[in-house]
């Protein structure tokens, strides 16, 4: 029997236990797989929170349906018939600007009617079509690539809004070809994003006819899913369904190199071997466990820094806001001068998130634009948030419920350079036989991009399992 130890019991981790039991039980293999996740609890920050009737989501609040990977893992897990899209009014998304929210327009006719980017920011817009692709080959930040291609004021008020939506990143610092690579295709492949709208659109015009789909010019958008107990639900069922061991409590301080096996020093000062080590733990977590060996992780890892975030959910009675909620929420230009980053109408999103009567609003704040924002009070948090949420959407009266969550790091932000590192990471970690490493730190933040890395490192173990 191989013993395999994971380390990092979130969705990453989870997803990789599961499929290396079942793609081990497919190969024929005996394997004895070990999870060990330092918290109390499993699932990371994937975490639903009931109180009061509401139900708050910690971390993330769901997954596009437009890739197989997770609806294909809710398949394995008998998860199917849970699953929650989001309601239709959930397509209508706000940007803040100018003192009011503009709906993001989803046609040509709306674009033009929109006050959201101004008429010399519209003709730049257009003027895209005649900017020369890049072909170089060098990686670029994802405001170099706005700018270049769209425009100051599409940056300010389109890419960059959405780049904090996604990553609480800084689109001055971020890499495109890791954080959306399909953009960076679109431009190679058709010289630029309208010429690779126009030609994909008359793709999509004939191969309907045939009954077939094919992506939008911007990628397949995909609904918002969720279950509906909250989010959590994926990580619960995938706890109960895992056959190996889960080590709740458990922290690796130490992964060494031994004669035919790895060893992992535990912070109660136990001691663990195993044939197989699978990290999935931040790569800060990585770097620290790491220190002791030869890996030149070390130079690699320390390139992914992390966005903190605090995420606040405000509990009202309904006819206390006097806005229409028919909408997934809005997002807010740095240049506005905010403090959040952007709210969500989370119980316009998901059903049942809030009591009958009353609504649930969910506020980004801080991100890698405003890190300080994580040493502010819970006072001064809510004082900042009520002043925003009145500013914005009118609302005068106090919240009803209120929950802070505080995350140090929250979300890996990828530099530019990022994918050549992860092409020198898994270089080094040919080298060192039975040490693997999948998660959000390396191969996309999204929880589809967690689970398809993991179903591609539980391959990998598999793979190298059969061969040795």
């Amino acid at each position: 029997m191989t013993t395999i130890t994971i380390i990092g019991g979130g969705i990453s981790g989870l997803a990789a236990a599961f499929e290396i039991e079942r793609q081990g039980e497919l190969a024929g293999l005996d394997v004895a797989v070990t999870l060990l996740e330092k918290e109390a609890r499993l699932g990371g920050k994937i975490w639903s929170i009931r109180e009061d009737g509401f139900l708050c989501e910690w971390g993330p609040n769901g997954f596009l349906d437009n890739k197989p990977m997770t609806l294909d893992l809710c398949g394995r897990i008998d998860l199917t018939n849970r699953l929650l899209r989001s309601n239709d009014n959930a397509r209508k998304r706000f940007i803040y600007s100018g003192g009011q929210l503009h709906r993001l327009p989803e046609s040509g006719p709306a674009f033009l009617k929109s006050h959201l980017i101004s008429w010399p920011g519209k003709l730049r817009l257009a003027g895209e079509f005649f900017v020369p692709p890049r072909r170089d080959g060098s990686d670029e930040t994802l405001a170099d690539f706005a700018r270049r291609r769209l425009g100051r004021e599409a940056l300010d008020k389109l890419i960059a809004p959405m780049v904090s939506g996604i990553f609480a990143g800084d689109p001055e610092r971020m890499s495109l070809t890791a954080c959306f690579p399909r953009i960076a295709e679109l431009e190679q492949d058709f010289g630029g994003l309208l010429k690779a709208m126009i030609k994909l659109a008359r793709k999509k015009r004939r191969e309907r006819k045939a009954g077939k789909q094919v992506a939008s010019a911007a990628g397949p958008g995909g609904i918002l899913t969720s279950f509906a107990g909250g989010i959590q639900d994926l990580t619960d069922q995938l706890g109960q369904t895992l056959k190996g061991q889960i080590r709740l409590g458990t922290e690796v301080t130490a992964v060494r190199r031994l004669a035919d096996c790895w060893q992992l020093k535990l912070a109660d000062g136990n001691v663990l071997e195993s044939e197989v080590v699978l990290s999935c733990a931040p790569s800060w977590a990585l770097r620290q466990m790491t220190r002791d060996i030869d890996t030149g992780f070390d130079d690699l890892l320390e390139q992914i820094p992390y966005s903190p975030m605090n995420v606040v959910c405000f509990g009202y009675q309904r006819d206390k806001i006097p806005l229409d909620l028919n909408g997934f929420g809005y997002l807010i230009p740095r240049s506005e001068g905010r403090s959040i980053l952007g709210t969500l109408w989370d119980s316009s999103i998901f059903s049942h998130r809030a009591p009958e009567g009353m609504v649930l609003l969910r506020s980004m704040m801080g991100g890698a634009t405003y890190p300080q924002a994580i040493d502010l009070s819970e006072q001064e948090v809510v004082q900042a948030v009520r002043a925003d949420l009145k500013q914005i959407m009118g609302i005068a009266d106090e919240p009803d419920f209120i929950r802070v969550f505080r995350h140090q790091r929250a979300i890996p932000m990828y530099l530019p350079g990022h994918r050549d590192r992860v092409v020198e990471l898994n270089r080094r970690l040919d080298r060192l036989p039975g040490l693997f490493v999948s998660g959000n730190a390396f191969f996309g933040v999204g929880l589809n991009d967690c689970v398809d890395a993991s179903g591609k490192a539980a391959a990998r173990v598999i793979d190298w399992l059969q061969t040795r």
